[in-house]
C-alpha cells in the first residue's frame, strides 16, 4: 500500500469505460447462421428463452419456458419413510461398520425429476436467396439477437417488462410461410399436437397445443402475427404475401385441461401500442416493446464490467475463432461478458437450470434440472459481488418454493423438524426422491445451508435482512438441534449418517460420519441463525454449534474429506464438498486460521479432475483463490479456457470438446474472475489475492462487497487502484499483498487506495 485519498460524493461513470485501445465488446457475432441449436444465439427474460438461428432462408426460434417439465411420475414422489430406523444406523456407523449406511434406504428404483424441454420452434420461411453481407449478432447490452443478409433483417428478445418474445423482420420477401413446429430432438412419438390458425386484424394467431402422453397436462404456445401483408391460413401455418415487415409476439403456458387461445390473443394484444399494422405502425410497435424492455436489461447488464485492455484485433473476431485463442485476455473478456448476460438471462422465475433457460432436444442430461449439490451455487457464484440481485431473487424464489417440502423430508427420512434439501429438483417439487446406493443424497444434511448461503450474501451485500431469509434459516437451525444427538468419545457432537456429494471414502461406503462439508454447513446453520435471530436462544445454538468436532488434517497434511479417524480420502473427483469451509463460507482462511488454510491447500493440490466436467475446474479455481493461489486459479482457467468448452454460442459443455450442453462454465467464470481480483466479507476487503499472471492489466468496475460498498478496480504491472464508493459506514480490515491494515469507511464518502507493484 503506497496511499490513499478521499474524494467526495460519488461520480457519474460511463459503464463501458476502457483502457488503451477499442472498448471491450458487450456481445458476440457469427459470420454465418447457426448450424446445430447449441450454436443458436440466446436471449431470455428468466421466464421464457429463445434459441435463434439466424438462417435468413429459414430462419428458427426455439421458444423455452423454466417451466416446462415432462410429466415422468415423478410429481408425486415422497421422500423414504425411514426415521423409525435411523438409530440403529447410527449406532452401526458409530460401532465401526463401515457400509452399515447401505441399508439405510427403501432401495427405490432411481427416479429422476420431471426433465425440462423445448416448447416448440418459430420457423419463417422465406424464398432462398444468395447471402449478402450476413451477419448474426447477440447484443448483451439489450439482449436483441440480430439477423442481417442483404436487405433481410430480424431482431429477436425476450422482454423483461412484458414477458414476450418478440421476433421483428423487415423485407421478408414476397412470400413468406410462418409456423410453430414441434419437432425437436427427442420430441415424444405420442405427443398429442394440436395446430390452429387464425386470420386476425392485425396479420394471423397461430396456436399449438401439445399433450403429454398419459397426463391431463399440456403446453400451449400462442404467436401473434402482426404485418402489413396479407396473410392466409395454410394447413401448416400462415403464408404472409407482400409484407414490408412483420412481428411476431410469442408466449407458452404449461397447464392443465384447456387454455383459453382468446384470452391469449387478448393480452398479446394489449402489448401493441396503438390498433394499426402498417409499417410505420409495426415498427413502432416493436421499438416500444423494446424500449421497455431496455429500459430494465441495459441496467441490470452494465452494473458491473470488465476490461482487460486486450487487443482490438483480437476483440473484432467472431466468438468461433476467438474461443481458439485460450491465452487471450479478449477471451476472458468476451466470455466473462457473455457468462454475465447469460446468467441474467436465465435467471428470473427461478434460477438457471443446468442448461441455464435454453435447450433444442428433449432428451436433456441429468433432467435438465436444478442440481443444488454443487451446480446451482457455483452458476450464480457471482450473483452478490456482480451486482445481479435478479439472480439471487430467482435463486430465492427456488428454496421458499420448495420450503414445505423441505420439511416433509426431514420428518420422513430424520423424525426431525427443521428442513432437509434435495440435491435436485425440476422446480415444482422439493422433496427428496433422487436417490440410489452411489448417491445417498437423502443423507446430505448440508443442503439446506449450502443454498441458503447466497442469500445470506445478498443480505450481508445490501445491508439488510429478509424476514422470509431469517425464518429459513431458523428451520435450518431446528433440524439441527433435533438431529444432533449423537456424540464421540471426546463428547464432540457427530453429524452420522453423513455425507460428501458425490464421493466416498477410499475405505469405507458413501454412507459415513462427518463429512467436512456437513460440519461446516451444521456450524453456519446455527451460527447464523443465531445472529439473525438474538436472545437466550441464540447462545443456546452456538453451544451447540461449538460442540461440533473440529476438522481433522490427514497423514499426507491435507484437510480431510471426513472427519472421522481412520475413513481415508479419495482424491481424483470433480466434487470438492469438503471444502465448503473455504468457499463459499470464511470459516477456513488464510488469515484466522492459516493452519486450515494450509491443509485446505494441500487438498486442492491433491484433488484429480476426474472426468474433467468444467464445475470441477472452477469450483477448484473458487477454492483455489480464497487461498491466494494465483498459480492454480490460472490453471483451472487454462483447463476450462483451452479446454474446447464453448459453443459458438458462448453457453457452454459440461465435458472438453463441447460434450453435453451446460451452463456450468459459462455462468461460473464470471465469479472465478471477481474471486481472483476482489473478496469481501462483513469485516474485511481483500485486494488482488489471486491475479492470474496472464491479466496484467485491467478494470473491473461496479463490483458490490459485502460491508456495503461499491469497488472499482484497475491495475497495471506498475500498479493498482481501488476506488471504493461505500454506502454505510464501518471498519474493517484490509489486506493486500503487502500486509493488512484497518480501514475506516463512512457512507457517501470515495476512498481511493493505490498500491504498489505486485
Amino acid at each position: 500500500m503506497t496511499g490513499e485519498t478521499r474524494s467526495g460524493p460519488h461520480a457519474d461513470r460511463s459503464p463501458t469505460e476502457s483502457g488503451p485501445g477499442s472498448a471491450p465488446v458487450h456481445g458476440t457475432w457469427e459470420p454465418r447462421p447457426a448450424a446445430r441449436w447449441e450454436d443458436a444465439f440466446l436471449s431470455g427474460n428468466g421466464t421464457h428463452g429463445a434459441m435463434v438461428f439466424g438462417d435468413p432462408n429459414d430462419d428458427r426460434v426455439i421458444v423455452n419456458h423454466h417451466r416446462l417439465v415432462r410429466p415422468n411420475g415423478s410429481a408425486d414422489a415422497r421422500p423414504p419413510e425411514l426415521a423409525d430406523r435411523l438409530a440403529d444406523v447410527q449406532d452401526r456407523l458409530l460401532a465401526g461398520d463401515v457400509n452399515a449406511g447401505e441399508d439405510f434406504t427403501d432401495f427405490r428404483p432411481l427416479l429422476w425429476v420431471q426433465p425440462f424441454h423445448p416448447a416448440f420452434q418459430v420457423r419463417l420461411r422465406r424464398p432462398a436467396e444468395e447471402p449478402r453481407g450476413y451477419r448474426r449478432e447477440a447484443d448483451f447490452t439489450t439482449g436483441v439477437v440480430r439477423t442481417v443478409c442483404g436487405d433481410r433483417r430480424g431482431e429477436v428478445f425476450v422482454s423483461r417488462a412484458e414477458d414476450v418474445i418478440a421476433q421483428y423482420v423487415t423485407g421478408p420477401g414476397r412470400a413468406a410461410e410462418v409456423t410453430l413446429d414441434h419437432r425437436l430432438p427427442g420430441a415424444p412419438a405420442d405427443l398429442a399436437v394440436e395446430h390452429a390458425a387464425v386470420h386476425t386484424p392485425e396479420g394471423a394467431l397461430l396456436t399449438l397445443r401439445a399433450r403429454y402422453p398419459g397426463s391431463d397436462l399440456a403446453y400451449t404456445g400462442v404467436t401473434l402475427l402482426v404485418t402489413d401483408g396479407v396473410t392466409r391460413p395454410t394447413p401448416s401455418g400462415v403464408r404472409v404475401e407482400g409484407a414490408r415487415s412483420m412481428l411476431l409476439l410469442t408466449r407458452v403456458r404449461r397447464h392443465p385441461g384447456h387454455l383459453d387461445a382468446r384470452a391469449e390473443l387478448r393480452a398479446l394484444r394489449d402489448l401493441l401500442p396503438g390498433p394499426g399494422h402498417g409499417a410505420g405502425d409495426i415498427e413502432e410497435a416493436h421499438a416500444h416493446l423494446l424500449s421497455r424492455h431496455t429500459a430494465l436489461h441495459r441496467a441490470a447488464y452494465l452494473r458491473v464490467t470488465l476490461d482487460l485492455h486486450a487487443d482490438p484485433a483480437e476483440r473484432a473476431l467472431p466468438g468461433s475463432e476467438l474461443v481458439r485463442r485460450s491465452k487471450s485476455p479478449a477471451l476472458v473478456e468476451r466470455l466473462f461478458a457473455a457468462g454475465r448476460y447469460h446468467l441474467l438471462s436465465a435467471a428470473g422465475t427461478l434460477p438457471p437450470r443446468l442448461t441455464g433457460l435454453w435447450t433444442g432436444d428433449w432428451d436433456t442430461a441429468w433432467s435438465g434440472a436444478f442440481t443444488t449439490d454443487a451446480n446451482l451455487n457455483l452458476q450464480t457464484a457471482s450473483a452478490a459481488a456482480a451486482a445481479l440481485p435478479e439472480v439471487t431473487e430467482a435463486h430465492a424464489a427456488l428454496v421458499h418454493g420448495l420450503l414445505p417440502h423441505w420439511r416433509d423430508n426431514a420428518r420422513a427420512v430424520f423424525g426431525a423438524r427443521g428442513v432437509l434439501a434435495p440435491a435436485h429438483t425440476d422446480g415444482e417439487s422439493g422433496h427428496l426422491y433422487h436417490l440410489s446406493r452411489a448417491y445417498p443424497l437423502h443423507v446430505w444434511t448440508a443442503g439446506a445451508d449450502w443454498l441458503l448461503k447466497p442469500l445470506v450474501d445478498h443480505d450481508e451485500t445490501r445491508g439488510g435482512r429478509d424476514p422470509r431469509l431469517a425464518a429459513a434459516l431458523a428451520e435450518a437451525a431446528l433440524f439441527y438441534e433435533d438431529f444432533l444427538t449423537r456424540t464421540d468419545d471426546d463428547g464432540h457432537l457427530v453429524i452420522v449418517p453423513s455425507y460428501s456429494p458425490e464421493n466416498r471414502p477410499a475405505n469405507a461406503s458413501w454412507i459415513t460420519v462427518n463429512a467436512a462439508m456437513d460440519l461446516s454447513a451444521a456450524r453456519h446453520a446455527l451460527c447464523t441463525a443465531a445472529a439473525y435471530h438474538p436472545g437466550p436462544g441464540a447462545e443456546r445454538l452456538r453451544a451447540l454449534a461449538d460442540r461440533l468436532p473440529p476438522h481433522r488434517v490427514n497423514s499426507e497434511g491435507a484437510l480431510a474429506e471426513w472427519a472421522r479417524p481412520g475413513l481415508l480420502d479419495s482424491y481424483d473427483h470433480r466434487h470438492l464438498s469438503h471444502l465448503y469451509g473455504v468457499w463459499p463460507l470464511d470459516e477456513i482462511n488464510p488469515y484466522d486460521t492459516p493452519g486450515l488454510a494450509a491443509a485446505a491447500r494441500r487438498a486442492l493440490e491433491l484433488r484429480g479432475p476426474e472426468n474433467d466436467s468444467a464445475h470441477g475446474h472452477l469450483h477448484h479455481a473458487l477454492v483455489a483463490a480464497r487461498l491466494r493461489d494465483a498459480g492454480r486459479v490460472a490453471k483451472a482457467l487454462d483447463a476450462v479456457l483451452a479446454g474446447d468448452f464453448f459453443h459458438d454460442s458462448l453457453m457452454s459443455g459440461h465435458y472438453p470438446n463441447r460434450h453435453v450442453y451446460n451452463a456450468d462454465a459459462a455462468h461460473t467464470l464470471p465469479g472465478v474472475v471477481i474471486e481472483a481480483l476482489i473478496q469481501s466479507t462483513p469485516r474485511r476487503l481483500v485486494l488482488f489475492p489471486a491475479l492470474p499472471a496472464g491479466l496484467p492489466s485491467g478494470e473491473l468496475r461496479g463490483i458490490r462487497t459485502r460491508f456495503g460498498a461499491e469497488a472499482d478496480l484497475t491495475w497495471t504491472p506498475d500498479g493498482a487502484t481501488a476506488v471504493l464508493r461505500p454506502g454505510r459506514t464501518c471498519r474493517i480490515e484490509l489486506r493486500t499483498s503487502t500486509g493488512a491494515r484497518p480501514l475506516s469507511l463512512s457512507a457517501g464518502e470515495d476512498r481511493v487506495l493505490t498500491l504498489g507493484p505486485r
